[in-house]
């Protein structure tokens, strides 16, 4: 949710004004879609990598104001908390060697920001959760100072009757707690991956968005600890959901989802179904008044950017002023390594052009309900979960990825025309990571196993792997 906000109180008549102004915009989406009016260009690449600045301990370090200071960079911009930062990419169109590219491009960024945290004796972590973080960091006193983020927290408790937040995740462990705010979001950090795709095929795209989400996040799942606690491999997704959690309607489509959610249907036949959703499922929650023309569509993009659907359709708009359509595929962590993350990302570009370009839609193979099933199978049990899968039934998940998914990954790139070099390199660390089971949630457990308990021993550890470069498949103990 990258818009600024001017207000942070609100009055009823503000609500009212947002809602008016959202419905109009939300027409104009509709209109804009059926006359044709957005871009045609497609295949663009991009992503958002979050991160964690630490101290030498490998905890928390408060200092995203300074170090933003010393960047002094648009692409680095403050996240919730105090101790984390969000990088961003410049998009780039698939294709030739794109994934290389954008390796170099995202190794460069990297170790120019680690360089800016050593000026300030802390580190840079990429990891879905960090270890050592505890409750207690997790606090009003921590979070950026952004308007929109106190608003944003004042508005959930609002809507909760100023009940705390509840934690309860059962894992290999179980872990629940009462939280006064929405800082336990900020416990949770991705690498959010982008596509830009053709309204044309913005119904396909994000479907397979959907049945993909599972074996994404096994593959990827990078933290499985939480204040202590042994949880799901991919602990940041129950821990997201319930850190803002406030029922949405319960009506009809709507189906009383949170506003951090997989979500409740396919779509049908238009991308605009996701807005309407927004607008009939959803209360405003930041009802700012914005000095904008309706055709920028700020009402309509600032209210999407309060909901974090784990597939997440956004409207964008390019230099002359033509509005296109982005993918947001959220269910990935961030790390262990850049290359790892670079893998990730050609692992998912790979499968979605395949899948979204079959002549049959696979939504009709795969109910919904079985795709948010897959999914939430995957997060808790990585590449060790059994999933359904059409034609196949149950399956291992790791299996499928080695038998089907990486083929069809690898047919995908190809209809792409990225470089076979790029293909071999950044599927084949799929391939290994599969081969030996160790992804970083994998690499964290069995850490723990052999050295005990240490968070703090372990977080160094890791660090020191990061900046090897290794991909976590090769990462020793």
């Amino acid at each position: 949710m990258g818009q600024e906000i001017d207000d942070t109180q609100f009055r009823p008549q503000d609500f009212a004004a947002f809602e008016q102004a959202l419905a109009r915009e939300t027409r104009l989406l509709e209109q804009w879609l059926d006359e044709g009016r957005f871009t045609e260009e497609r295949n663009i690449a991009g992503f958002e990598l979050e991160a964690w600045l630490v101290d030498h301990q490998g905890r928390p370090a408060p200092l995203n104001e300074r170090y933003i200071e010393l960047a002094g960079d648009q692409q680095v911009v403050p996240e919730l908390a105090r101790f984390n930062i969000e990088l961003n990419t410049t998009p780039q169109p698939l294709g030739g060697a794109t994934l290389s590219t954008m390796h170099r491009q995202l190794a460069h960024t990297w170790d120019e920001c680690r360089h800016i945290a050593t000026r300030l004796d802390a580190e840079l972590a990429m990891i879905g959760i960090l270890p050592t973080v505890r409750p207690g960091e997790l606090t009003l006193a921590n979070m950026s100072p952004v308007k929109r983020y106190r608003a944003l927290n004042e508005q959930i408790l609002r809507l909760r009757g100023g009940q705390p937040l509840h934690l309860n995740i059962r894992g290999r462990q179980s872990l629940a707690l009462n939280h006064g705010d929405v800082m336990l979001e900020a416990a949770a950090t991705s690498f959010q991956i982008h596509l830009q795709i053709g309204v044309d095929q913005a119904v396909r795209y994000y479907n397979a968005a959907h049945i993909l989400s599972a074996p994404m996040i096994a593959v990827s799942a990078n933290s499985p600890y939480l204040f202590g606690h042994d949880l799901w491999d991919e602990t940041r997704i129950p821990l997201f959901e319930q850190a803002v959690e406030v029922a949405g309607s319960q009506q009809g489509i709507c189906g009383g989802q949170g506003r951090v959610t997989f979500g409740s249907a396919y779509l049908r036949d238009s991308i605009c179904e996701s807005f309407q959703r927004n607008r009939d499922c959803y209360p405003v929650l930041l009802p700012s008044r914005l000095e904008t023309a309706a055709e920028e569509l700020a009402y309509l993009r600032l209210h999407n950017g309060t909901l974090w659907r784990w597939n997440r359709p956004l409207i964008g708009f390019d230099e002359e002023g033509e509005p296109h359509l982005r993918l947001e595929h959220r269910v990935v962590p961030a790390g262990p390594t850049v290359v790892d993350t670079i893998a990730n990302a050609a692992l998912f570009y790979g499968m979605i052009e395949a899948l979204g370009s079959r002549p049959a839609p696979p939504e009709q193979q795969l109910d919904f309900e079985q795709a948010r099933h897959n999914f939430y199978s995957a997060a808790r049990y990585g590449l060790a979960a059994r999933i359904h899968w059409p034609e196949l039934g149950e399956v291992e998940i790791a299996q499928l990825l080695l038998r089907q998914l990486l083929p069809l990954a690898r047919g995908g790139l190809e209809r792409l025309d990225i470089d076979h070099a790029d293909i071999d390199l950044y599927l084949g660390i799929i391939d290994a990571r599969l081969r030996k089971k160790q992804n970083g949630a994998a690499w964290q457990r069995a850490y723990i196993a052999r050295h005990g308990r240490d968070f703090p021993a372990m977080t160094r550890a890791y660090l020191e792997r990061q900046k090897s470069g290794n991909p976590v498949h090769d990462w020793t103990l």
